[in-house]
């Protein structure tokens, strides 16, 4: 297939394939995903934090009530707006997720072409940016609405694979369950009842994104993924775990993540900073490229209601911490709002729009 040939039949966005570019021409970047001098993955940006420096919380501690392992969450979540969990109880759903994952994108094209995402609607396959005058990221994608059950739009998911429904519905149930003792812990965390930011969420949402990320000759030139931060409460990101390539910021420095073989890792997203008054930071993270091999990155997305107000939550203001985030502002609004937005860096400053400016 030309690598010019638009994926879809004429209803989908002419996206290219990363799979099939690298493909058809492995030794060569195209000039759409070639990021300006300025911003390019930068070794002089990197800090090297011992690995043993970023937290880890033992889930199966969390889940029984034990205090300490909650104040290390809590310094988790204040320090680094970020942590790693073992002991979660998804070990065994993990190998099938995945194996669901390379199972699709092993698909021919025309195959993955018939769930290729429209122009105007996130699930489905194709890329992350649509604008055609943006520079692209380095991987495909495959977004599935995966919770609650009743929100399945099935016409995205590639039924004809065995068994692909079923480990991604396993999954997707293991994830709710860990979901639902992280945000318990946080609402006591935060002076509340424990189902406090359960019920705020509304009908609380899960989105699935399967990232592929091929390999790369010049990973100096691309992002797999580009810095961002997710417009979620949180996230849960699995990782491959032989490659270290997700990095977060962390005191103006980027930290390599090095994966620790079943964990899972949890970021803070604009929703929380929201409602813990800027106590709890959303998390720039990006991913970066490599020239070894082929991976895969699987995302689990917690998303409010469209009706979900973002106020920051009475026990997180007194005259000490005045309110930093307006009031009123509903989730679908501040959604739409960052829809807007032009440019690559405009994906950090999107929460400055529920911060009340003095």
């Amino acid at each position: 297939m030309p690598q010019d040939e638009a994926l879809g039949n004429g209803t989908c966005l002419p996206i290219l394939s990363v799979q099939e570019i690298v493909r058809s021409d492995a030794e060569n970047v195209p000039e759409r995903y070639i990021r300006n001098p300025d911003n390019r993955p930068n070794s002089t940006e990197i800090s090297l934090v011992p690995d043993d420096h970023i937290p880890v919380i033992d889930f199966s501690l969390l889940a029984q009530g034990d205090e300490e392992e909650r104040r290390k969450l809590e310094v988790a979540c204040k320090e680094w707006s970020f942590f790693q969990i073992i002991n979660h109880g998804v070990e065994e759903a993990i190998p099938k997720m995945k194996a669901a994952a390379a199972q699709f994108f092993d698909l021919p094209l025309s195959e993955k072409k018939k769930y290729a995402m429209p122009p105007d609607y996130f699930e489905g396959y194709g890329q992350d940016n649509k604008a055609e005058d943006k520079k692209r990221d380095w991987m495909d994608l495959l977004w599935l609405l995966t919770m609650p059950a009743h929100s399945r739009n099935t016409k995205y998911w590639p039924l004809a694979i065995p068994g692909f429904q079923e480990s991604v519905e396993e999954y997707a149930t293991e994830m709710q369950r860990v979901t639902y003792e992280i945000l318990g812990n946080l609402s006591l965390l935060m002076g509340l009842e424990r189902d406090f930011l359960k019920e705020l969420h509304g009908e609380v949402k899960q989105g699935t994104r399967m990232n592929y990320y091929p390999a790369c000759a010049r990973p100096d030139l691309v992002y797999a993924l580009s810095p961002h931060c997710d417009y979620t409460s949180i996230s849960f990101i699995l990782q491959d775990f032989d490659i270290t390539a997700l990095q977060i910021k962390h005191n103006e420095m980027w930290v390599p993540v090095k994966p620790i073989p079943n964990a899972i890792s949890v970021l803070v997203g604009d929703v929380m900073e929201s409602w813990s008054n800027g106590k709890y930071k959303s998390l720039p993270h990006r991913v970066v490229a490599n020239v070894e091999k082929p991976r895969y990155g699987i995302i689990s997305f917690v998303i409010p209601s469209n009706e979900a107000k973002l106020d920051p939550l009475k026990t997180m203001v007194d005259d000490d911490h005045p309110p930093l985030y307006k009031n009123g502002l509903t989730y679908i609004e501040y959604l739409l709002y960052t829809q807007t937005k032009e440019t690559e860096e405009d994906k950090y400053v999107n929460i400055d729009y529920l911060k009340i400016q003095n």
